[in-house]
Formats: structure tokens, C-alpha cells, sequence
């Protein structure tokens, strides 16, 4: 008895990644340096993962000080997640670059 391999597009689309979920996912956010735009951020994590903890951020201004980089972990659980959280981050209109 042999088994038949499944059709190439019923494979499991999380063989495919790279990451395990869940596991935690830093993501860095960069824009002008300004009020509110910490909470912002956080408050966006929030939204993506109910537990983060704001105490793990980490900051660093540029080098002119214009610009903040803002490293938030957060507990991926899906692909889908994480493309959503970047959407959302990228689109926030004090976000410059979200790597």
C-alpha cells in the first residue's frame, strides 16, 4: 500500500516558514522623534498581542536625534498576524520604516 501525496496546494502553508509559532517576534519601528509616538506603537502591540509587555521596549534616537527606532517583541501566533501588525505599523502616518 502506498500513500498519495497531497496536491501541492493543500500543503500545510506553516511547513513553509520559517518561524515556529508561537514564539516572540521583535520588530523594529522607525519615524520622527515625537509626542506620542511611543504610546502609538504600543498601543498597536497591544492590539497584536494581548499580553505584551511594555517594559521589553527599547528605544534608540539617531544620531542627529531626529529620529527614534523603536524595538517592540511581541508573541507571534500566525502569518497572518505578523503581515497584519506590519500593515497596520506601516501605515500609521507617524511610522517612516518597519523592519
Amino acid at each position: 500500500m502506498t500513500l498519495a501525496t497531497p496536491p501541492a496546494d493543500s500543503t500545510d502553508p506553516r511547513k513553509d516558514s520559517l518561524i515556529e509559532y508561537p514564539s516572540r517576534f521583535p520588530i523594529k519601528v522607525m519615524g520622527t522623534k515625537g509626542d506620542g509616538f511611543v504610546a502609538a506603537i504600543t498601543h498597536i502591540a497591544r492590539q497584536f498581542d494581548p499580553g505584551f509587555d511594555a517594559s521589553t521596549v527599547e528605544l534608540r534616537d539617531s544620531s542627529a536625534g531626529k529620529y527614534l527606532g523603536i524595538t517592540i517583541t511581541i508573541t507571534a501566533t500566525s502569518r497572518e498576524q505578523l503581515d497584519e501588525l506590519y500593515r497596520t505599523l506601516s501605515s500609521h502616518p507617524m511610522v517612516k520604516v518597519v523592519l
